[in-house]
């Protein structure tokens, strides 16, 4: 008997599990490190667990077994369909599994399960919509580096693009170019090890130095106001008609409000819920849907 309800935001920086009883009532919020499916099935799996167990800790519910929990999950790298059909055919044991994208569950959140448009945009970015019909419209969320547009690890990408032209001595660098400079080592042979090594989640978090330095370099706000432009084209290609409600989402979701273009920027709302409540929404949907079967 399905006693609990797991919504699980997984992404490549942070997971976020929402734990709730089946009436619809939350107990406890947790979070964990990355999941995302880029990191692999078995470390998204052990995250995941980690932080359902830590809920149930908050909870005090205890360590129930898995089969009496449905859980709905939202992973970055869903779009790989053999990484997906990997991670589903892992399942430790829940009574029930619902998987798709960290955009979709986003999308469900924002907009409490009801049709409207995201553009997600955190260490990665995708934009998602769900139309009157109950068709799913997506764009982006290619991935990190041919996608990805406007995301952290794109912002992180183009600032390490700087520091290396400004370590060269082919521009000139202020603040902005020696905060990254010192984050990735300090200088020029550190930062060649930084490259060896890192990964979306390494770049994205450059992104805060852009962020922090928009309004005082000229190449970190024309990072943002590049980035703003993405958001704004994503946001088209989802609704040309712009019939639908459009929220923005995820980690830079906020911040880059500002850097928008203003048409794009009046259509926005704030989001209802978060990821890992649109992924409560998710099983809870799938449940009842078997239900009527």
């Amino acid at each position: 008997m399905i006693e609990y309800l797991i919504g699980v935001d997984g992404g490549g920086t942070g997971t976020r599990v929402r734990l709730a009883r089946t009436n619809g009532e939350e107990l406890a919020q947790a979070s964990a490190g990355p999941s995302g499916l880029s990191h692999g099935i078995a470390n998204a799996w052990t995250t995941i667990l980690a932080a359902v167990g830590e809920a149930c800790a908050v909870a005090d519910i205890g360590s129930p077994p898995l089969s009496s929990m449905a859980i709905g999950l939202g992973l970055a790298g869903v779009h790989n369909k053999d990484w997906a059909a990997q991670f589903v055919a892992a399942d430790p044991g829940f009574a029930a599994l619902v998987l798709d994208t960290d955009g979709f569950s986003t999308l469900m959140g924002a907009h409490g399960g009801a049709p409207g448009a995201i553009v997600a945009i955190g260490t990665g970015s995708v934009g998602e919509a769900m139309l009157r019909d109950g068709t799913k419209v997506e764009v982006g969320g290619w991935g990190f580096p041919a996608g990805d547009e406007a995301s952290g690890a794109w912002m992180g990408l183009r600032a390490l693009n700087h520091i290396e032209q400004v370590l060269d001595g082919r521009v000139e660098g202020g603040a902005f170019a020696r905060e990254v400079i010192e984050a990735c080592g300090g200088n020029r042979d550190a930062v060649q090890i930084w490259l060896g090594r890192a990964n979306q989640t390494a770049y994205a978090s450059l992104a805060r130095f852009v962020v922090q330095h928009g309004a005082s370099d000229q190449t970190a706000r024309a990072i943002l106001e590049h980035a703003g432009r993405e958001v704004a084209s994503i946001a088209e290609a989802l609704d040309p008609s712009h019939t639908l409600p459009l929220a923005l989402c995820g980690g830079l979701g906020e911040v880059l409000l500002d850097w928008l273009p203003p048409a794009t920027r009046a259509r926005c709302l704030p989001p209802q819920g978060d990821s890992a409540r649109g992924a409560l929404y998710m099983i809870e949907g799938h449940l009842k849907k078997k239900e009527v079967r």
